[in-house]
């Protein structure tokens, strides 16, 4: 398996905040436009947005909170040279997790679902990092050797 592999995934994760950047751009031009909200609104973020736009906005912010801690663990991997299958399938479930959790709160915004995608999310976060742990703490330690110039 290659050690790039585990990069891929949080590219998918990159489209997907970009996804609901777009998405949020595109709804809060049209509230502009439509009158339901005054532009003003967005030099300070002072007052209320209308509930469909709030929630968009709501999922872009949750884009850079525990998925944060996903890039982290990632580049993490790569760079100690900790790829493996196991990590490389859990970041994929992941991202596609994150998608699920995405598409819930911006159509149906059933709470109890999404609750669970997102719980079950940050759960695998965890196996990733606890793994990255363990796999650095069994791994043997590379002697640094110093050379004289």
């Amino acid at each position: 398996m290659s050690s790039q592999s585990i990069l891929y995934p949080t590219f998918a994760m990159f489209a997907l905040t970009f996804f609901v950047l777009l998405r949020m751009r595109k709804k809060r031009f049209a509230a502009v436009r439509g009158g339901q909200i005054d532009g003003a609104y967005y030099r300070a973020f002072q007052g209320e947005e209308p509930e469909e736009l709030r929630v968009v906005t709501r999922n872009f912010i949750n884009l850079f909170e525990w998925p944060t801690l996903f890039y982290v663990v990632c580049i993490m991997i790569y760079v100690s040279g900790q790829t493996s299958a196991w990590l490389v399938f859990w970041a994929w479930t992941y991202a596609l997790l994150r998608y699920v959790h995405t598409f819930i709160h911006l159509t149906t915004n059933n709470v109890v679902a999404r609750f669970g995608v997102y719980f079950t999310s940050t759960m695998i976060l965890a196996v990733m990092w606890g793994t990255l742990l363990l796999q650095l703490l069994l791994s043997p330690q590379i002697p640094v050797t110093r050379v004289a110039v």
